[in-house]
C-alpha cells in the first residue's frame, strides 16, 4: 500500500523543462506498468512516456499544456488498489509552484490541453503532499505579488498577457500600471454593446511546438550575431541535367528536385569550409566541427517548423539523397518522426518550395554556424557575352554566425557552391 512519486524524466538533449501536452490517463484511473500515460514536449518533438508502475492515480502534477521541470513529480501513484477519497474519476490535483504561496485545493475537470482549474472550497486530501493554488492554472506559473494579483483581477486583466521586467519575468505594479495605461484593460474586457465597430479580439496561448519554436528562434537571435549573404546562380544547365536524369531514372528511384543537387554541391563545397559544417559551444568557447555532414531540412508541418535531420548525407549519391529527403519530410509532416530524426544537424537547408520569394534572411539552427536558404527559381533575362538571353535564376540565401565564420569565408563558400550548381557535372567527380 505505498506510494509511488514517478519523476519526469529526463528526456535528453540537455532539456531542463517539457511541456506536458496530452494526459492519457486521469485521477482514479488504475493503469499497468508500460502503458501509455502521457506526452510530453522536448525541444524537437512529443515524447511519449510510459507507466514505470502498475497501480491507481492519486495526483497529477498539472494540466495538459503547461511546464514542468525536469526531476518534479509527474505523477503519484498508489501500488496497491486501495481508493481514496481525492482519488475521484475525473479530477486532476493541481500541484502549486515552489514560487507560489498555497491557499486551497484546486481540481480540473478535465485534462484536456489548456484545460482551467476550477478553486475549490474542499480542504486537501491527506493523500496530497502540497496544497494548490486558487486560480487558473496559467496563474501558477506567473511571478507577481497578491496584491498586484487582486489589481488585475479588479481591473479584469488576464496576467498572463503582462510582460513582467523583474527576475524571471516576475510582474511588478508598475508593470500592471504599464499595462493598464497601454490601453491593455480594453482588450481583456468585453467590447461595449454600442461600439460602432467589432473589437472583438482572440486570446490564443503559445504552447506545444509552436513555444518551442519561438523560445529557440528567439535565442538563436539574440545570442548570434547574424550576417546574411545573397547570390544569384544560373541553373540553367542543372535544370537541363536535373530532367534529363528524371526522364532516365528507374522505377525504384526517386524523383529528383533541386534540393538533392544542393545537397550533393554542399557537401562537396564544406569540405574546404569545416568551421561551417561545425557547432559552437559559447559557454565552453570550443567548436566543434564535423566530418560527416548530417543535413537539417527546415520542414513545415501542421503544428510548425521541424528540422529533421539527413545523417550521413556524404555516404549517399543523388538518389539516395532524393529518397531520403523525401521520406524524412514525410514522416515530419505526418508527425511519425523519431526523436533520433529530428537532432544532430550540423548544417541546415531552408527553402520555401513553391512559395519562393527573391530574397531570405534565414535564422540560423543553434548551436549549427550556417544556414542555407533556397529561393525562387524564375526565368529572367541576364546578360551573356553582351546579348540578353533567357536564363533559369535562382538567388541562394545563407546566415552565418559572425563569431566563428568571417564574411570573406562566408561568401567564399557561397561562391563555391554556385561553381559547382551552374556547372552540375562537377558535382559529381
Amino acid at each position: 500500500m505505498s506510494d509511488f512519486s514517478f519523476k519526469l524524466p529526463d528526456l535528453g538533449e540537455g532539456i531542463v523543462e517539457s511541456e506536458i501536452v496530452e494526459w492519457h490517463i486521469t485521477v482514479g484511473d488504475t493503469v499497468e506498468e508500460d502503458q501509455h500515460i502521457a506526452d510530453v514536449m522536448t525541444d524537437k518533438a512529443v515524447v511519449e512516456v510510459t507507466a514505470p508502475v502498475s497501480g491507481l492515480v492519486i495526483r497529477l502534477a498539472c494540466a495538459a499544456g503547461e511546464v514542468l521541470a525536469v526531476g518534479a513529480e509527474l505523477i503519484l501513484f498508489k501500488r496497491s488498489g486501495e481508493s481514496n477519497a481525492a482519488a475521484t474519476k475525473g479530477e486532476c490535483t493541481v500541484i502549486p509552484s515552489a514560487l507560489e504561496t498555497p491557499s486551497a485545493a484546486v481540481s480540473a475537470t478535465d485534462t484536456a490541453a489548456g484545460a482551467t482549474a476550477t478553486a475549490t472550497a474542499t480542504a486537501p486530501s491527506p493523500i496530497t503532499a502540497a496544497p494548490a493554488v486558487v486560480g487558473t492554472a496559467k496563474h501558477r506559473q506567473i511571478l507577481t505579488s497578491p496584491s498586484v494579483r487582486m489589481q488585475a483581477r479588479n481591473n479584469h486583466i488576464d496576467l498572463a498577457l503582462v510582460a513582467g521586467t523583474g527576475p524571471a519575468g516576475r510582474i511588478s505594479n508598475s508593470d500592471l500600471a504599464n499595462f493598464i495605461a497601454a490601453g491593455g484593460i480594453q482588450a481583456s474586457l468585453p467590447s461595449s454593446p454600442v461600439s460602432s465597430f467589432n473589437d472583438t479580439t482572440t486570446t490564443v496561448k503559445i504552447k506545444g511546438l509552436r513555444r518551442i519554436i519561438g523560445q529557440k528562434m528567439l535565442a538563436a537571435s539574440q545570442n548570434i550575431p547574424h550576417y546574411s549573404y545573397v547570390e544569384e546562380i544560373d541553373l540553367t544547365a542543372l535544370e537541363e541535367l536535373r530532367q534529363h536524369l528524371n526522364n532516365h531514372r528507374q522505377a525504384e528511384q526517386a524523383k529528383l528536385t533541386l534540393l538533392p543537387f544542393i545537397m550533393q554541391a554542399l557537401i562537396k563545397a564544406v569540405a574546404d569550409f569545416p568551421q561551417c559544417n561545425a557547432h559552437y559551444d559559447d559557454k565552453a568557447q570550443t567548436l566543434m566541427q564535423h566530418q560527416a555532414v548530417h543535413i537539417g531540412i527546415a520542414t513545415m508541418t501542421e503544428k510548425g517548423l521541424l528540422v529533421p535531420v539527413i545523417k550521413d548525407a556524404q555516404s549517399l549519391d543523388i538518389w539516395q539523397s532524393a529518397a531520403e529527403l523525401t521520406r524524412i519530410t514525410q514522416v515530419s509532416r505526418a508527425g511519425t518522426a523519431k526523436q533520433a530524426e529530428l537532432v544532430g544537424s550540423t548544417i541546415t537547408i531552408t527553402s520555401l518550395g513553391v512559395i519562393g520569394g527573391i530574397v531570405t534572411t534565414p535564422i540560423i539552427n543553434a548551436p549549427e554556424t550556417t544556414i542555407i536558404g533556397v529561393n525562387k527559381l524564375q526565368e529572367r533575362p541576364v546578360v551573356r557575352n553582351g546579348a540578353i538571353v533567357i536564363r533559369k535564376m535562382m538567388n541562394l540565401s545563407s546566415s552565418f554566425d559572425h563569431r566563428i565564420v568571417d564574411g570573406y569565408e562566408g561568401a567564399q563558400l557561397i561562391q563555391t557552391l554556385k561553381r559547382l550548381l551552374e556547372n552540375p557535372g562537377a558535382i559529381f567527380v
